[in-house]
């Protein structure tokens, strides 16, 4: 593997085909095409990372726009008045090679108030032959006025199955092997972020001491918990032992973890207890996420032993979890949880 190349840009899709979890989105796009209806402006919103301007780039290149009449513009960096001015005046050139031309300005909420106004004359009345895609991550802040004069879509944050299998596909491609806990644990840090993701495993290839990459070893680069921590945590709560759940936080506090990432893991294994207790029918697709030494520790607490782990057990963890961040001391508020549980 190449250590100057990043694996996000390596090994993003570059056909529709290879676009994953945007089925809602491509499906229409790959229709306006075939019907020769194009749209003269786009918006792709959704979170950092799910792809939106590289499925802008597909689609610049399915309707034949070439390299050189496509064009990329960063509002973080020419959010101003004059940089859309010098836009508007650049559109009524005509394409070098292409029927059309394209610009895709990303981040677009980042331009100025006056900027945003030019460019609404540019989207009312753009030449034939121009396409504008534009490209957000917080549709809230564009004016209404702009929204109306696009084709707005939105795009889904990929699922942790999805991510998981694109983080084993992709470190397969450049000859390393992911088991699955360790391509799950990066599905999870990655947070619906495709770039992320990859951004990860790219770590763990560059870090590891062979070809294999194992699920502490992935948490050991990722600031996450080695899973023996999170089932002590899980542990001392059903037996309301204070000391061992409190023991076992120190430890992530200690080697420097992540304690937001932490409580992700914890819940996720908190949630997967109450609906094994609760819904047994599906009990078996619930722990496929899950190690075998996890799925056996959740299907023990999801009986008897496990009954101190309950609906007021979850809610003061969901409390903590919203608390992280908010204080000094980012351990604080599962610390006080678990005390609160463990003595209810």
């Amino acid at each position: 593997m190449s250590e100057h190349v990043a694996l996000y840009r390596k090994h993003r899709p570059s056909t529709f085909a290879e676009v994953r979890d945007q089925d809602h989105i491509v499906s229409v796009l790959e229709g306006a095409i075939a019907k020769k209806t194009i749209p003269h402006a786009i918006l792709f919103s959704g979170t950092r990372g799910t792809g939106k301007t590289t499925l802008a780039r597909i689609f610049a290149k399915e309707i034949g726009v070439s390299d050189v009449d496509l064009y990329e513009i960063d509002a973080a960096s020419n959010r101003g008045i004059d940089d859309i001015r010098e836009l508007r005046e650049a559109v009524h050139t005509l394409p070098y090679e292409s029927e059309k031309k394209v610009y895709i300005i990303d981040e677009v909420h980042m331009l100025t108030k006056e900027a945003f106004n030019a460019l609404l004359k540019t989207l009312e009345e753009p030449p034939a032959h121009v396409i504008f895609i534009l490209a957000t991550t917080e549709e809230e802040k564009l004016l209404d006025t702009i929204l109306s004069r696009c084709q707005v879509f939105r795009m889904h944050s990929p699922s942790r199955t999805v991510l998981a299998q694109i983080v084993t596909d992709v470190a397969k491609k450049e000859g390393f092997t992911l088991n699955k806990d360790a391509a799950d644990l990066i599905a999870i840090a990655a947070d619906g972020s495709f770039r992320d993701a990859l951004g990860v495993t790219q770590k763990v290839i560059l870090a590891s001491g062979d070809e294999i990459g194992e699920a502490d070893e992935v948490a050991t680069i990722i600031g996450a918990p080695k899973g023996s921590i999170l089932s002590d945590v899980l542990a001392g709560l059903s037996e309301k032992n204070t000391e061992k759940a409190l023991t076992a936080v120190g430890l992530v506090v200690d080697q420097h973890g992540d304690i937001k990432l932490f409580m992700k893991l914890l819940l996720e294994r908190m949630r997967a207890v109450m609906l094994v207790r609760n819904m047994p029918g599906k009990a078996q697709e619930l722990l496929d996420a899950f190690s075998e030494a996890d799925q056996e520790q959740i299907k023990t607490l999801a009986g008897e032993a496990g009954s101190a782990l309950n609906s007021h057990a979850l809610l003061e963890l969901l409390a903590a979890a919203e608390g992280i961040g908010k204080t000094q001391l980012s351990h604080l508020p599962l610390e006080m949880a678990i005390i609160n549980i463990c003595n209810k």
